[in-house]
């Protein structure tokens, strides 16, 4: 029996948001009518979905001998963004799988059609299965959350925190400027109030917001006490992440090194202030601007280096 237009417009909608293809001649079967009344249907729906926000538009996959709606919104992620973002996450190993995997699946749902939608899910399969979590094992989101809300309102935070060396614990009472990420944990970089730099800090005359691993900061409190920021003495974390290297405390230095490897695009990636000075027979001169001793390790790791000047400081707790 054939089916009225309105209610043949209603069941391709439903389709085509769904991720599916409409093949035209299993479809006119279906809905009892001809292939040309169908091929309107499809016309009437593409008008539709082209005046939507986000757009769409429904093109005829050639492989499969169907039809399918696709999204032309630059807001949303494509197939192979998320597959990337998703690839990206699975190895950073940063938070617990009970938090990991449902921004997985949910980044996932975001394929369409259906059919690469399996294709992503086949792709990590195997990644998601054997994924390993941080040692810590502590949940990370609600306070990443609070911390951040904390930082964008300027409010003073009390901290108990785990020391890296020795497990001491210590309270804190910091003005928090920055999140980062890097290598496996995420970082709450924050000025500390009322403590003595003389006896606590390797260099007193120390300018820089010290570093706190997340997972260990044991408790915290936001408080409703707001902090003053300056304009131009504000803290910016794109700056800063180009100096700092593994986290590590210590001085903001120029370094000069020479580097013997295979990859001096390694080196430049991994250090975004180094400039190559010049190329030589066995490698390359390469200066540089960064904080902290963590790039002493890593220099060593690649290829032999000369340090030249070290000034400032940065402390690491």
């Amino acid at each position: 029996m054939e089916i009225e237009k309105s209610a043949r417009l209603l069941y391709l909608y439903q389709d085509f948001i769904k991720g599916a293809g409409i093949q035209k001649k299993a479809a006119a079967d279906r809905f009892g009518v001809n292939e040309r009344s169908l091929q309107r249907d499809i016309e009437d729906l593409r008008c539709f979905f082209a005046n939507q926000t986000p757009p769409g538009e429904i093109i005829y996959d050639a492989r499969q001998k169907v039809y399918r709606l696709i999204e032309r919104d630059t807001a949303h992620l494509s197939n192979s963004e998320v597959l990337a973002v998703c690839k990206i996450l699975l190895e950073s190993r940063s938070m617990r799988r009970d938090e990991m995997i449902p921004i997985l699946d949910k980044l996932v749902g975001c394929c369409v059609p259906a059919e690469q939608r399996r294709a992503v899910v086949d792709l990590l399969a195997n990644e998601k299965h054997l994924y390993i979590e941080p040692h810590h094992g502590k949940r990370l989101l609600d306070g990443l959350w609070e911390l951040g809300e904390a930082i964008q309102k300027h409010l003073v935070t009390e901290i108990t925190y785990e020391k890296l060396k020795g497990g001491e614990t210590v309270l804190r009472t910091i003005e928090p400027v920055g999140l980062m990420f890097s290598e496996y944990y995420f970082y709450l970089v924050a000025f500390i109030r009322n403590i003595d730099k003389d006896t606590e800090f390797e260099n007193p005359d120390d300018l820089f917001p010290t570093i706190y691993r997340v997972d260990r900061i044991r408790s915290f409190r936001v408080t409703d006490e707001h902090f003053q920021v300056p304009y131009l003495e504000r803290f910016q974390e794109g700056e800063f992440r180009k100096r700092v290297q593994f986290m590590y405390g210590g001085k903001l230095q120029k370094i000069r090194f020479k580097y013997t490897g295979p990859s001096i695009e390694a080196v430049l990636d991994r250090l975004p202030t180094a400039e190559i000075e010049k190329q030589t027979e066995d490698g390359w001169i390469v200066r540089a601007e960064v904080f902290g001793k963590g790039i002493d390790m890593w220099l060593r790791s690649q290829g032999e280096y000369v340090q030249i000047q070290r000034e400032g400081s940065h402390t690491n707790e």
